[in-house]
Parts: structure tokens; sequence; C-alpha cells
């Protein structure tokens, strides 16, 4: 068990954190309120939907906004769903340094038992994602700029904060480190991937469903997470090195892509909350199963691990999709993505109190044998990572040039968003005992980012109403 000093330490510099990224998004929060009370009539007016600590201040505007409220119930959820989902990230964080000393030697079962719901939690989120992914296998080849401008939506973000965590967060001594290369590529491509779910419920609470930015957004956010997926695979095999077990999971990987694209939209199964949770702890299981197999018969280094990512995609993409938009199956799916988040915090390694993040796990690599950094110098880095990942989403600003630069450039912040994709990525990561201040900047940049969704939305409304003036086209 910890010393009192390091705990008391360790809650009084979680507790301050956690106030004061629930500050920033409640100033944010308010703030957006405010400015889109004041758009004119034929604007749709989001304040109304904040929580109550976000409603504007000043009763005039307020009073002004009141009287052309035409938003939908949906987007006042959703406002509240991105707000929960970064404070309850910031909440498991705060657990993650708490738990290890509390619980002692019953923290190892713990862990245990909240990694297997985060595994199913995740299968969970990633069937439904592999859902949306609708297209016509006829007409293929008109997808293929579009998954390219796509691929490259994700990998220019990727390629920004790869080249900044080696060389401004790490020692020069590690510029030609394959090691800590292969670290921050697999790290790094949490910024990749767009929250599809959040996106296209925003944007069709917004009355923009009927516009070419809604359906193009769509197809490039869904072909964005499966590149963030497909890239995964490469990149596991760079951390664990070419062994026969690769070539296997190379196979698998290759039968479900194809079974996945000739089956796609086939089967008609049952596509309610309690379903879909029934398929992802049975993709959890057959994944979990073949590696206790394989390790069983070749010894632990010789298990052949796939990740729930890919097989639940795929599973998702089979599925002849179906709207199911009751109340119970929004809130079953909220709950999931809520507990996702909390469990992903919990799982970040001890890093207040020692002076290594692998300390806990007693294993080497270079990102988590980094001393820790001042909560300041911190701060600074998730600005600058948050900007760099933003900047890089940008890309579809050059192409699509038959459209107007507000709608490409509303189709580009579109992308701005994250999610339980790129936490996915972040406790993939961890499973290589990944950590020290780059793996805290990773999480904080998506906390950052869900906090700023607001703002991210407000300004896509701007721009589409100056695209199509006050109907989408």
């Amino acid at each position: 068990i910890l010393p009192p000093g390091i705990i008391k330490l360790t809650l009084a510099s979680a507790l301050d954190f956690s106030y004061l990224c629930i500050r920033m998004g409640r100033r944010a929060a308010r703030a957006a309120g405010e400015a889109l009370l004041r758009m004119d009539s034929a604007s749709v007016a989001i304040g109304r939907y904040l929580p109550a600590w976000a409603e504007p201040k000043d009763g005039k505007a307020a009073s002004a906004g009141r009287a052309d409220r035409t938003a939908s119930e949906p987007t006042r959820l959703i406002m509240k769903k991105v707000l929960t989902f970064s404070l309850l990230l910031v909440l498991g964080l705060v657990a993650s340094q708490l738990l290890p000393g509390l619980l002692g030697a019953d923290y190892a079962s713990f862990k245990m038992c909240s990694d297997t719901l985060l595994y199913v939690c995740l299968a969970f989120i990633m069937i439904n994602v592999g859902r949306e992914f609708e297209i016509e296998k006829g007409e293929w080849r008109s997808y293929v700029s579009d998954y390219f401008i796509a691929m490259a939506t994700a990998a220019v973000p990727w390629i920004f904060i790869t080249l900044y965590y080696m060389f401004v967060m790490l020692p020069s001594v590690y510029w030609g480190d394959a090691e800590a290369w292969k670290e921050n590529l697999l790290l790094s491509r949490f910024a990749a991937p767009t929250s599809a779910g959040i996106l296209f419920t925003m944007l069709a609470a917004l009355h923009l469903k009927s516009s070419w930015m809604y359906r193009k957004i769509q197809v490039l956010a869904i072909f964005d997470d499966l590149d963030t997926i497909l890239l995964m695979i490469p990149l596991q095999i760079a951390m664990i090195g070419l062994q026969w077990q690769m070539f296997v999971v190379v196979a698998i990987v290759t039968l479900l892509l194809v079974a996945g694209w000739r089956k796609l939209g086939h089967y008609d199964l049952r596509q309610d909350w309690k379903s879909i949770l029934l398929y992802a702890v049975v993709v959890f299981a057959l994944t979990q199963g073949l590696y206790a197999l394989t390790a069983l018969l070749f010894g632990e280094s010789g298990g052949i691990h796939i990740e729930v990512l890919l097989p639940a995609f795929v599973l998702g993409m089979t599925m002849r999709h179906r709207h199911v938009d009751s109340a119970a199956e929004a809130r079953a799916s909220s709950f999931v993505s809520f507990l996702f988040m909390f469990l992903v915090g919990v799982s970040m390694p001890l890093f207040i109190g020692v002076q290594h993040a692998e300390a806990l796990s007693g294993h080497h690599s270079v990102t988590g044998s980094q001393p820790m950094m001042s909560w300041g110098t911190i701060a600074v880095h998730v600005l600058i990572v948050s900007l760099l990942s933003n900047l890089g989403k940008l890309f579809p600003v050059f192409f699509y040039r038959d459209r107007k630069l507000s709608e490409r450039l509303a189709l580009s912040i579109g992308m701005f968003t994250r999610g339980e994709v790129g936490a996915g990525v972040i406790f993939i990561a961890l499973g290589y005992n990944l950590g020290g201040p780059v793996l805290i900047v990773s999480v904080l940049t998506i906390v950052l980012n869900l906090i700023l969704t607001g703002g991210f939305v407000l300004l896509v409304k701007r721009l589409a109403l100056k695209a199509y003036g006050t109907q989408p086209s």
C-alpha cells in the first residue's frame, strides 16, 4: 500500500485536475450556448439543449433565442453525452491512480475483470460502427477516391503527432531508436479515427441529413475508422516481431475482410442492444479462446492474439442494417459507451507518486521509462497535440473542388470529433506496456477534443448555413 503522503498528493492532484477540466467544459459550453442563441432565426438553436449550467447568463440573449428554438431533443442528449464522455474519462484516470494503493493485492483481480468488461464494451461499439458501413457494392469504383482521401485524413494527424512525440517529447538519444518509433507510431494512432456515432447524430439533429456534406462525411468517417482498424494490424506485427504467429494473424485478417465484403449486409440478425451485447461477448470469447488454446499448445510467447476490433467490425458489416431507435436502445448504447470511457481511464498505469510509469508492471518500454512532467508542461503538450491532430483532419479541404470552400471546410471540421475508437487504440497500446507522459498527453487530448465538440458543431453549422442558405440542398 502506498504511503499516506503519496495517496494525499495523488488525490489532491487528481481532484484539482478533474475540477479544472469540468470548469473548462462548462465555460466552453456556456460560450457555445451564448453564440448559438444569437444566431439568426434560420439557424438551429442548440443552446436550449445544453445542460442547465451552460445556459447563457445574459437574460436578453436567452429570451431572444427562445423564440427561435427549433432544435430537436437528440441535440441536447448528444451534447450531454459528449461532456459525460470527457468527465468519465477524467474520473477513470483519477481512479487509476488511487485503486492500486487502495486495493493492494486484490488489484490484479480487479484489473482482470475491468479489462474483460472493457474488451466486451469495445466489441459492442465496433459492431455498431460496422453496422453503419453501408455502401453500394456495385459502385465500388466510385468509393476509391473517397477511401484514399479518408486514409490520408487519418494518416496526416497520425504522422504529425508521431513526429511531435519523437522529436519534441523524447530526448534526442531516442530519435534513431527503432523501438521508440514503433511505440509512438502505435500510440499516436489514437488521433486517426473520427467518432462516427457522435458525428452522424449531431449532423442529423442540425437538419443536415439531406446535404452533400452529410452524405460525404458519412462515407469518409466510416472509411476513416476502417483504415485505422486495418493499419493496427501491421503496427501490432511491428511491435511483436515477425514470428510465425503473425502469418496466422494475417491469414485470419484476410479471411475476415473477404467474408465481410462478400456478405456485406447479408445476414438478417437481431440488432437490439441485448443481441449486440451477446455478439460482443461471443467475439471476445472466441478471440480469447484462440489465445488461450494456442498459449496452452505453444507456450505464452506462442499464443495467437487477435484484437476484437476487426472481428467485431466485420460482424457488424455483415448485418442487414436496421434502425432501432427506441429510448431503451439509446440508453443501453449510451451506458456501454459511458462504461467504456470510464474503464479506459481506469486502465491507465500508475504515474503519480512513481518515477516511471512502468514501475507498476515491471516491463520495459521506451515511452514508459520516461520521467513524468509537471502538469503545466503536460497541459501545453495537450494543446499542441490537439492542434496538430485537428490540423491534419483539414486534408479534405484540398479535394472536392467542385464544391464550395465553406462546404469543404465544414466537411473537414466535422472530422475533428473523437471518441470511443481512439480510446480503444489507447487501450490496445497499453497491452504493449506503453506509458509515460506521451500516454497521459494522448488521453487528455481525447478529453479536450470531447469538451470542444460543441464548438466544432457550431462551426459546422455556421459554414453549412453559409453554403446552403437556410435549407441544405
